[in-house]
């Protein structure tokens, strides 16, 4: 059975950003931008963990809503929040033999 894709709805969102607060970025992104690494580290961040924070460094040239976007497209993941240079990030994605 294929993965299903789950929107989040606000008080889902509300909570994970909740939790997501506490958090030490797993993942920050410099000068080199997002390139192929930086996406394979959010994906099995995001398989480990579920909800990840990724930094995006001062040095670096990247969009915070462009690689939001980048991500969710590419990754399969869904925004929590955007905050300044720190973007949290869910995983969308829920295989059919979890939960």
């Amino acid at each position: 059975m294929p993965d299903m894709i789950i929107m989040l709805t606000s008080k889902q969102r509300a909570f994970l950003k909740s939790q997501a607060h506490s958090m030490k970025p797993i993942v920050q992104i410099g000068k080199n931008g997002l390139n192929d690494q930086i996406k394979t580290s959010v994906r099995n961040a995001l398989d480990a963990r579920e909800l990840i924070k990724v930094t995006l460094l001062q040095n670096t040239d990247e969009d915070i809503h462009e690689v939001a976007e980048i991500l969710e497209d590419e990754i399969g993941c869904d925004t929590v929040s955007l905050f300044f240079i720190k973007n949290r990030l869910k995983n969308k994605t829920v295989k059919s033999h979890q939960k």
